[in-house]
């Protein structure tokens, strides 16, 4: 492999490391990016806002202190979803209800970014709320496949997917609350880590009503992603979930570099929710992904699918539930898309009977299923069930019922696990005929066990890198 010449073909770490040793400073980077945001953003929607003057502001401040700072991503430009409160700036949550409105405070994951030395470029596009596995608003527009710029970059964490695809940041901040990092990974050729429920705060305002969703990165690289979540991962005082941490002196990004050992893995390509046909590129994808992980030593085992149909109304239940987290007047909800307002309608009309009895089926579904695999240290599926949409399949114009029912494929194998709050990665290992479009597999890790998924997955990535694949998206 050519060794990368240009800034934005350097990955993250490349990034850093270049800082450190001054070869370049964070002005010279963030400025790079900055021009290659103002290229790409409009023709792809990637942002919904972009902040120049503040970010080139940090990486002067940045540049003054870069030698003995300890964060590995000191002076790496990044971008934050705009789903997360950034003190100053103003973060819509993808909503015409809250165009104009800027938070006073910081959300803690965006506290962390910042005090770990990374710059961010702005807030990255993302549908209503988070409501959907595809991207588009009323603000910015959809967010388009890098690949395919007829297709959808997916959801809800398409503006970040973009971000890094087209090497805007090599490195995002997301978010994942039935999928919503894991499908813009599948769809984008990236590689995305939902993290374990409670290992990455939402507070100090983020709603944990269901607690279906936690944040953490999209990057072009394992050992990228495991950096940016050293960097998240941590409680809050006040959290209502807390993941166990790893032992002292130990970090993600070291178990990127470690070998995982021989692994008992599982596999399944049946969806939980009942109607749902498999795309045979995906089970392609899976297939291949078995091959290679058996070729690395690991043992590769046929089970069932561990959960069962009635999850998908419990899941909807709750989500419909959640989606009433920000409350709002009449004339505001006026502004809200189709979609989101189906939602909210549903939810409204959810009794507290039927909220407690959805999240209890729920929890008996996630102790189930972790049962039923606790033999295996991973479990592997296709991370989704259909190929990448054209934006016009998820128009909102019409029932929004039909436009709910086709989004069903695409988070048919992620939504599993947010029920259960184990951590869950999507890994860029197949492409379609002619490199055109990518396919991922998901790899599911026990309770808090993001280390061995990031480990296996370091492996993974060596034995069968993507890196050369961004060759036409970064030219």
């Amino acid at each position: 492999m050519t060794a990368p010449t240009r800034l934005h073909e350097l990955t993250a770490l490349e990034q850093a490391a270049a800082v450190r040793k001054g070869e370049v400073g964070p002005l010279d980077l963030v400025r790079h990016h900055l021009d290659r945001a103002e290229e790409y953003d409009e023709r792809f929607g990637v942002f919904l806002a972009r902040t120049p003057e503040a970010a080139l502001s940090e990486a002067a401040a940045l540049q003054k202190r870069r030698t003995g700072d300890p964060s590995a991503l000191f002076g790496v430009p990044t971008a934050v979803k705009d789903l997360v409160d950034t003190a100053g700036i103003p973060t819509t949550y993808g909503s015409k209800a809250f165009a104009g409105h800027v938070p006073t405070e910081d959300a803690h994951s965006v506290t962390r970014m910042r005090a770990a030395g990374t710059i961010s470029l702005g807030k990255t596009n993302t549908p209503e709320f988070g409501c959907c596995c595809y991207t588009d608003n009323d603000l910015a527009g959809p967010a388009l496949n890098p690949w395919d710029p007829e297709l959808s970059a997916g959801g809800s964490s398409g503006g970040a997917a973009v971000a890094v695809a087209l090497g805007l940041v090599p490195v995002a901040h997301a978010s994942d609350g039935g999928g919503s990092i894991r499908i813009p990974a599948s769809i984008c050729g990236l590689f995305g880590i939902k993290p374990s429920r409670g290992r990455v705060s939402s507070g100090p305002s983020g709603s944990e009503v269901t607690g279906l969703a936690v944040q953490g990165p999209l990057a072009r690289s394992v050992r990228d992603a495991a950096a940016l979540l050293d960097v998240l991962a941590g409680p809050e005082p006040g959290d209502p979930h807390w993941a166990p941490p790893l032992p002292d002196g130990e970090t993600f990004l070291g178990h990127a570099e470690r070998p995982p050992g021989r692994l008992r893995i599982g596999r399944y390509a049946t969806p939980a929710a009942e109607g749902i046909t498999v795309d045979p590129a995906c089970l392609a994808a899976w297939e291949q992904a078995s091959r290679l992980l058996e070729s690395l030593g690991h043992t590769v085992e046929d089970m069932p699918t561990p959960f069962g149909p009635e999850i998908s109304g419990h899941f909807a239940t709750a989500w419909s539930v959640q989606s009433l987290g920000r409350r709002l007047d009449a004339e505001r909800e006026a502004l809200l898309r189709p979609v989101t307002r189906a939602w909210r309608e549903y939810g409204r009309g959810i009794s507290g009977e039927q909220f407690a009895a959805a999240v209890t089926g729920m929890h008996s579904a996630a102790r189930g299923a972790i049962r039923a695999t606790q033999q295996y240290d991973v479990v592997l599926t296709p991370t989704l069930a259909t190929l990448p949409q054209s934006v016009g399949f998820f128009d909102e114009s019409g029932d929004p019922l039909l436009n709910l029912r086709r989004q069903s494929a695409f988070s048919a194998f992620t939504s599993p696990y947010n029920i259960t709050g184990q951590p869950a990665v999507s890994l860029p290992l197949y492409w379609t005929d002619g490199d055109r479009i990518p396919v991922g597999v998901q790899l599911v890790g026990r309770p808090a066990d993001e280390a061995t998924l990031i480990a296996l997955s370091a492996q993974v990535e060596e034995a069968s890198p993507w890196r050369d694949r961004y060759a036409r998206l970064l030219s």
